[in-house]
């Protein structure tokens, strides 16, 4: 497998380190910046013999080099500073994402691409309509990261660990998200057996805002370490072919009353990419609020468009 990364930020560089350090396939990094990728492509290089680990790690400028990638993650494009929304980004990030994808469309026509550039949502549609890819071989990242918060702060809140618990959120990676407390479990038992409808509330608002959080509080740039866990996580579903369900930030076509939008929903992932949309059955304010999430961007894709 050759598995490209581009953009050598807080986010890809660690996402190469993961993918570097499970073994799943050759790495390669790759920024815009002049020397900043090869640097810590060498870099990592360098931990291999203390690590234990025999991966193969290289970094370059010249995007060109993902030519005939396996797989490739996108992470290029501007992080959030304290006070900024997503949606803030949009412009910007739009215009490094549209050359990112034209060359992906060129010299890697056949890789599965996962857009972990914000507002996700949003590139992701905007980068499949730019490359013209079918949604099971360009999808988001997105709400993987959004479940793994709220697991965590139920988690906390119960001093349990983190295998016990099952949760999920669906909608758009950002203040759109809809965290779903009857469709978490905690050893098969809802969550209302544990804690009260307030206090799970507050858990769902609470994992809402995580995101903001961490950027007020790290002053500069937005959260990396969990993002590039969740980043691997579905590379290794792919690389393994282990058909796991993991909530992306998906193309939908119908599934949740949704035409022609991306928006985050659970997904069967395998060796080809996306296999299967899961459709749950949401209740009646859950699925006018996916629904409304998803217009929201595709009005703001459809803009950027023109």
């Amino acid at each position: 497998m050759k598995i490209s990364v581009i953009g050598a930020g807080n986010v890809g560089s660690l996402s190469a380190m993961r993918i570097a350090q499970e073994g799943l396939g050759d790495v390669l990094l790759v920024d815009v910046v002049k020397g900043l990728a090869y640097g810590k492509a060498l870099d990592l290089e360098d931990a291999r013999s203390i690590l234990k680990f025999n991966y193969n790690i290289r970094g370059s400028d010249d995007i060109k080099q993902i030519k005939d990638s396996d797989i490739i993650v996108v992470t290029a494009g501007l992080a959030r500073k304290p006070g900024m929304t997503r949606e803030e980004l949009l412009a910007k990030n739009a215009q490094i994402l549209k050359a990112v994808c034209l060359e992906i469309k060129e010299c890697a026509s056949n890789a599965i691409c996962i857009i972990v550039t914000n507002p996700l949502d949003i590139m992701t549609f905007y980068a499949l309509k730019i490359t013209g890819f079918k949604r099971q071989k360009l999808f988001g990242m997105g709400i993987s990261l959004d479940t793994a918060r709220f697991t965590n702060l139920i988690a906390e809140e119960l001093n349990l660990p983190n295998s016990d618990i099952e949760a999920l959120v669906i909608g758009a990676h950002g203040a759109g998200m809809l965290p779903l407390p009857d469709f978490s479990k905690i050893k098969g038992l809802k969550l209302d057996k544990f804690m009260s409808e307030e206090k799970i509330a507050d858990l769902a608002t609470r994992t809402v805002e995580r995101g903001a959080q961490i950027v007020a509080n790290l002053g500069s740039g937005s959260a990396f370490f969990a993002p590039s866990a969740a980043i691997t996580a579905i590379v290794k579903t792919i690389v393994k072919d282990e058909k796991r369900t993991i909530g992306l930030c998906c193309y939908l076509s119908g599934e949740y009353g949704i035409k022609d939008s991306c928006i985050g929903v659970p997904c069967r992932i395998g060796k080809n990419g996306i296999e299967k949309v899961v459709e749950l059955d949401l209740a009646g304010k859950e699925k006018a609020k996916l629904i409304q999430s998803a217009q929201l961007v595709k009005k703001a894709a459809a803009e950027l468009l023109i």
